[in-house]
């Protein structure tokens, strides 16, 4: 799931193991969802108390525009993996999220290659959190960046 030897820094502070949708996949115990995987995603750090991630992800060539650079929709999704990860660090097994919105703005041209995403929570109020990313190249210049607002929702798993 990871390009590096070592596992993602993911934690909550209290040194116990956790599991759910979330945690199942970057610890290797469920494979990536197909969509992340096609972007290359890899879980570099997530803090579930200060909900925010850091994440990378590969641009390949089948990405590019006829000019070379990064289509924005794949950055769009790749912000859009990023987002919803920060909240999910924060939520227990039992929860999940549901995206009600994404404002994306392209800054500069992305290129193939290794994209970082960066996502933080900055409020949440009952069921509704808002969250920012930024996506960055490999020089960490900030390429994209995004806000979300998203719902808080009860998982149910089929029986």
């Amino acid at each position: 799931m990871t390009t590096t030897n070592q596992p993602p820094s993911i934690g909550d502070g209290t040194g116990n193991e956790r599991s759910g949708v979330f945690w199942d996949a970057p610890a290797g115990r469920s494979p990536l969802p197909r969509a992340a995987a096609t972007l290359g995603l890899e879980v570099i750090h997530a803090d579930c108390r200060q909900g925010a991630v850091q994440l990378a992800f590969t641009a390949t060539e089948d990405f590019t525009t006829p000019l070379g650079d990064v289509l924005g929709g794949f950055q769009a999704a790749m912000l859009y993996d990023t987002v919803g990860p920060a909240v999910l660090a924060t939520l227990p097994p039992d929860q999940f999220i549901a995206t009600l919105d994404l404002t994306t703005t392209f800054l500069r041209p992305a290129f193939p290659g290794r994209l970082v995403g960066r996502g933080q929570v900055l409020h949440r109020d009952g069921d509704i959190v808002f969250v920012e990313a930024t996506l960055s190249d490999p020089d960490n210049v900030v390429v994209a960046t995004a806000t979300a607002t998203i719902r808080v929702i009860d998982l149910v798993m089929p029986s």
